[in-house]
């Protein structure tokens, strides 16, 4: 069954002549009949009606139409979505990580919608790890995760999250800007989501310094550790992207740990090895990414080392 036979059938349904639907189509009386013939037989019946005035629909006629007309309009639509990706537009389908999707998504969307307007929006939220099946998946386009090793998926860096101290502004370390990092054993250290990547670096950087705090609280997410911490109840290492508004408003004061190295995540957008190259939406999302990735690495960077 042909498009061009579909596209007949309704015209002539449409127009209750054949003549006039052939001259509505372009194409010669002969040439439709001919259509309309071979899609009779192939659903093996008449569909139409010989009458004075022209052709009328039989009941199969009535009963085909609105199915040909369905399949009419969905070729359209899928016309003009592919028009749509052809023109760097369509639906794009993120999924990102939480300390992503809450304080770095935001401002990249914002400036991906003002420069792609036409470009349909959604976002699904998960852990590293969730997100990665959701890419293989097919669930989503592209993930914003941190680094996770995969078979099949490819990776584009985007920037290194780094960890920062960050204590009350009336905390002693506040005053000092500066301590070694045996000094926080002997502080309440706040930690936040026992299932993410930072709970478990967090854990393996105190452990490998030697390092046993005084007291730990675990909480089960940033926003609730920074809100501990404006509270003066304790410590945390904390993702400096999330907490750049808090040390602009110098609400949390960052401190550095002089005698240990920075503790970064690297974080990457990915997406199928097997899904082509990026077309439509999604390379100019990856575009776009590409072009802010400078700012990005600057605002996960904490103090200059």
């Amino acid at each position: 069954m042909q498009l061009a036979q579909l596209e007949g059938f309704v015209e002539i349904a449409r127009r209750g002549s054949v003549t006039r639907a052939a001259e509505a189509l372009f194409v010669t009386q002969p040439a439709l009949t001919a259509r309309l013939k071979s899609l009779e037989r192939q659903l093996g019946t008449t569909l139409f009606v010989r009458t004075r005035r022209g052709v009328r629909l039989s009941e199969a006629g009535r009963t085909f139409l609105p199915h040909a007309q369905r399949a009419l309009e969905s070729v359209s639509e899928g016309r003009r979505l592919v028009g749509e990706v052809a023109r760097g537009g369509g639906q794009l389908v993120l999924g990102a990580a939480p300390a992503v999707s809450t304080y770095v998504l935001p401002a990249i969307l914002e400036r991906f919608h003002a420069a792609h307007p036409e470009v349909q929006l959604s976002v699904q939220t998960g852990h590293s790890e969730h997100v990665l099946e959701l890419v293989l998946r097919e669930q989503v386009q592209l993930g914003l995760i941190r680094a996770l090793r995969h078979p099949e998926i490819e990776s584009v860096p985007l920037y290194e999250d780094e960890l920062v101290l960050v204590v009350h502004p009336g905390h002693p370390f506040a005053a000092r800007t500066e301590i070694e990092v045996e000094e926080i054993g002997g502080e309440q250290l706040i930690l936040f989501d026992r299932a993410s990547s930072y709970h478990d670096v967090t854990a393996a950087f105190l452990r490998e310094a030697g390092v046993a705090p005084r007291g730990v609280m675990e909480l089960d997410n940033i926003d609730a550790t920074k809100r501990m911490v404006r509270q003066g109840l304790g410590v945390a290492l904390i993702p400096h992207t999330a907490v750049a508004e808090e040390l602009g408003a110098e609400t949390l004061r960052e401190v550095l740990i002089v005698d240990a190295e920075p503790v970064r995540r690297r974080i990457v957008a990915i997406r199928r090895g097997d899904a082509g190259s990026p077309e439509g939406a999604v390379a100019a999302f990856l575009a776009a990414l590409e072009e802010m990735r400078p700012e990005l690495q600057q605002a996960a960077s904490g103090a200059s080392r």
